[in-house]
C-alpha cells in the first residue's frame, strides 16, 4: 500500500528532485528485510535515483533547475572525522546514506545533498542511468580495490547488476572474465558469455585457470572460501556487498600465499567521478527490466529470487 509524505523541503545544500527513475538494489533488500539494523522509521528505501531538479536550496549551487542529476548512496559525511580528513569519506565515522538515513527514490520526490549528487551522461535514458549510481559505482570501487585492469583473469561472483556493468569494464580493458553463477543458472551463465565473459559456470566449480582477482557481489559467505581457492598464490579476493551471510570456517591453506581478502565499503565521491568519466570513454551497456513505482514489492522480489538478466529499475 502506497503512504502519503510531504512533499520535502530545499534547505541547506538540498535539492529536490522529482524521480524519473531508480535502481532497485540488493542493499534495499537488506534494508527491507532488516538484515542491516533499522536506523529509522517510515523510511523509503532506494539509492539509484534519478531526478529531475526541481526546487534548490540556498546554498545548493552545483545544479540548475530542471537539470538530470544522479543521486547514490552516500548522502553526506561529517567531512572532520578522521576518516574525511584524509580523503577516505566511504568510512566516515557519521555519515547518512541515501534510503538507509535519508528517504530514498522508490517515491515520486525526494531531496538529497548537491555535493553528493552527480552529473549524468546524456546518453543514457532514465532507466538505463539508474544502475550505474550503485551497481556501477560500487562493481567499480571492488574492481579498483581488486587491482583494476593488472588483473589478467578476473572472476566475478554473482552476476547481477553489478557484475554485468563491471563485466563490460573488464572486457573492455583486456582483462578475462569468469562468471559464477548459482548452479543450473544457463541464462545468467548465457548473459555472462553474450557481454564477453570468457568462461561461466557455477559458483562452486573450479574455474579452467588459476585467477588472478574475484569480486564476490552474491551475499553468501560460503563464496569466500571458494573464491580463496580459485584465485592463484599472491591474488586479491574482495567482498563487494554491505552484508554476507556467515563466513564458513576455512583451512588456512587457502589464505597462505600472500592472497589477500578485502571488503568494501560505500564509495567517494572521487570513485563516482572516476567511474563517470570511464563511462564516458566506454560503451557501456545496462541491461533493465522496468517495473512501475507501485509495483515496487514485485521489483524486490524478482531481485530476491534472481531471474533477472541485469537490474530491475522503478519508473514513475
Amino acid at each position: 500500500m502506497a503512504a502519503q509524505k510531504p512533499l520535502p523541503q530545499a534547505t541547506g545544500h538540498d535539492v529536490v528532485v522529482r524521480v524519473l527513475a531508480c535502481g532497485v538494489c540488493r542493499t534495499d533488500l537488506h534494508i527491507v528485510d532488516a538484515e542491516l539494523p533499522p536506523r529509522r522509521a517510515a523510511l523509503v528505501p532506494g539509492h539509484e535515483v534519478v531526478g529531475q531538479v526541481i526546487a534548490r536550496g540556498p546554498q545548493a549551487k552545483r545544479f540548475a533547475i530542471g537539470q538530470r542529476i544522479g543521486i547514490p548512496w552516500l548522502g553526506r559525511t561529517c567531512g572532520h572525522c578522521e576518516f574525511c580528513t584524509v580523503d577516505r569519506e566511504n568510512l566516515c565515522d557519521h555519515p547518512a546514506f541515501t534510503g538507509y538515513d535519508r528517504d530514498g527514490g522508490f517515491a515520486e520526490y525526494t531531496a538529497a545533498d548537491d555535493r553528493f549528487c552527480f552529473a549524468l551522461p546524456d546518453r543514457y535514458d532514465d532507466a538505463h542511468a539508474a544502475p550505474l549510481l550503485c551497481a556501477g559505482l560500487i562493481g567499480f570501487r571492488a574492481w579498483r580495490l581488486g587491482g583494476g585492469a593488472a588483473a589478467r583473469r578476473l572472476g566475478l561472483y554473482g552476476f547481477g547488476a553489478a557484475a554485468h556493468i563491471i563485466c563490460q569494464v573488464a572486457v573492455a580493458r583486456g582483462q578475462e572474465v569468469y562468471a559464477f553463477t548459482r548452479g543450473g543458472d544457463d541464462a545468467a551463465q548465457a548473459f555472462a558469455r553474450s557481454l564477453g565473459a570468457a568462461w561461466a559456470g557455477p559458483s562452486d566449480e573450479t574455474p579452467p585457470a588459476p585467477l588472478d582477482a574475484a569480486l564476490i557481489f552474491a551475499p553468501v559467505g560460503a563464496l569466500v572460501p571458494a573464491a580463496l581457492a580459485a584465485v592463484r598464490k599472491g591474488g586479491l579476493v574482495v567482498c563487494a556487498g554491505i552484508h554476507m551471510s556467515a563466513i564458513p570456517a576455512f583451512d588456512y591453506r587457502l589464505l597462505w600465499g600472500e592472497r589477500v581478502l578485502k571488503s568494501v565499503a560505500n564509495l567517494t565521491r572521487h570513485d563516482g567521478e572516476a567511474f563517470f568519466n570511464l563511462v564516458a570513454e566506454l560503451p557501456l551497456r545496462t541491461h533493465v527490466q522496468t517495473f512501475r513505482l507501485q509495483d515496487a514489492n514485485a521489483a524486490m522480489h524478482a531481485v530476491r529470487s534472481g531471474p533477472l538478466s541485469g537490474a530491475a529499475v522503478l519508473i514513475p
